[in-house]
């Protein structure tokens, strides 16, 4: 069935009631489910206040709607459904549309008109609505439930331990994963508090885990992330995303990068070998690109605050982001680039990428192969390297193939900094070597020549 997407269109109200379900036109009318008259009949329960079916529609995104909901033309469900004198059914406005554009045939027949009036279809609009009504009650009725599960959940965590609070917490987990309500919910009961105080020197990993795991899903406020950033529940964090499982990983360096962002003053509290060495273990494990992913995010964040980088750097965390450059995807690819070139601004950082063997080979791949903004963190890197020790690197560069990526670069539609750039890096590879042996080093084309 076509999927629904709102939309915007004239919308007219009816009374609400619950009810029993209606599947179609046919079985509707053949019911008696729908009358003649103007209002909806409806089964079992009391009048509601009046509802907008575009309110409606809206709430319930992404719900499979029947068929015969659907205009033919916008593929969307229809909410002033009109008939032509083909029998054929279509939203008033993309009908109007259609005979606008000159077309005064049935767009699913593609049938001659013989008239062109159109008749408002009241017994399919108030199925419509019916239908919708139910489902948007429904809905509520379950949103309702899930708030008074969350409720009952978190008065138990204020009185359980042991294996009774790592059940609570997992089900407020999947609870809280599932739906958005529930999410308020906890954060609007103090919740967060709540959860927060369970994070401590002495908590299992198991609890943390359940614990984070909610926590992730949340909206902080300024208060809720002050609490998460106390040097004691950052440990743990640490020590959980060492020991989980890769979803407790990826869970601990969501919290971690969402704690981190926006905070110059208290970063230090992340100056942690233990967390950089388990982020290096998790970005080079290629079975789990998620978890890649979330890593190089994480390290890039803590690599944008200089106070941090020379740990970074002392740990080794060049050479093993170097080699797994040529295992990874465009948006992973582009988060090692930045860190690389944020540690390649310290002298220690410049000296150990020039040690490294592969830095070069690997990172002149990368020029104008993923995208400009890779090609001129590729650019950065390579002129820290090549401008320490110009007849060591120049000469690596150029077997490399530097020579020929830097003229595409050159020739291309890139920025002016980079084309301006790419000149000097080819002009300081080019030193130690006569015009012509440059030329035949760099085994370039005619064209190139």
């Amino acid at each position: 069935m076509p999927m629904y997407v709102p939309s915007r269109g004239r919308v007219e109200e009816f009374d609400v009631g619950g009810g029993g379900q209606v599947l179609d036109l046919e079985t509707a009318v053949k019911d008696g489910i729908l009358g003649g008259g103007g209002g909806v009949v409806v089964h079992g329960g009391a009048i509601e206040k009046k509802l907008s079916l575009r309110k409606m529609m809206e709430e319930l995104d992404s719900i499979e709607v029947p068929s015969v909901f659907i205009c033919p033309i916008s593929l969307e469900p229809m909410q002033d459904p009109v008939t032509l004198c083909t029998g054929q059914t279509y939203e008033r406005s993309n009908i109007l549309k259609w005979f606008s554009l000159g077309h005064f045939t049935c767009p699913t027949t593609m049938q001659e008109l013989w008239d062109d009036s159109i008749t408002p279809n009241s017994t399919l609009h108030q199925l419509i609505y019916s239908w919708f009504s139910q489902k948007y009650l429904a809905m509520k009725k379950r949103s309702e439930d899930v708030q008074g599960r969350v409720l009952e959940i978190l008065e138990t965590l204020k009185k359980v331990k042991g294996e009774a609070r790592v059940q609570a917490l997992k089900e407020l987990r999947q609870v809280v994963t599932a739906h958005d309500s529930a999410k308020k919910t906890v954060t609007d009961n103090s919740g967060v508090s709540l959860i927060t105080s369970l994070l401590g020197p002495f908590t299992k990993h198991v609890v943390a885990s359940e614990a984070i795991g909610i926590l992730v899903h949340l909206d902080l406020n300024s208060d809720g992330k002050a609490n998460l950033m106390q040097p004691n529940k950052i440990s743990l964090m640490v020590d959980t995303l060492n020991e989980g499982s890769i979803d407790t990983k990826i869970n601990c360096m969501k919290l971690l990068e969402l704690l981190m962002e926006g905070k110059d003053s208290e970063c230090e509290v992340l100056s942690s070998l233990s967390l950089f060495v388990g982020l290096l273990r998790i970005i080079k494990d290629k079975r789990h690109p998620n978890g890649v992913l979330s890593g190089l995010r994480l390290l890039k964040l803590i690599s944008s605050h200089e106070s941090l980088r020379n740990s970074i750097v002392g740990i080794g965390a060049i050479p093993q982001l170097v080699e797994v450059l040529p295992n990874l995807n465009a948006e992973c690819l582009e988060f090692a680039l930045v860190i690389l070139e944020a540690l390649s601004t310290l002298p220690e950082g410049a000296l150990a990428l020039m040690d490294c063997r592969s830095t070069i080979p690997n990172v002149v791949k990368l020029l104008m192969k993923v995208s400009e903004s890779c090609t001129q963190f590729a650019l950065s890197i390579l002129w820290a390297v090549c401008k320490l020790a110009p007849a060591k690197c120049s000469s690596v560069a150029v077997e490399a193939g530097l020579a020929a990526k830097l003229l595409l670069v050159i020739q291309s539609g890139c920025n002016p900094v980079l084309k301006q750039r790419s000149a000097e890096l080819l002009k300081l590879c080019s030193l130690n070597y006569s015009e012509t042996i440059f030329i035949s080093k760099c085994k370039l084309t005619k064209t190139m020549q």
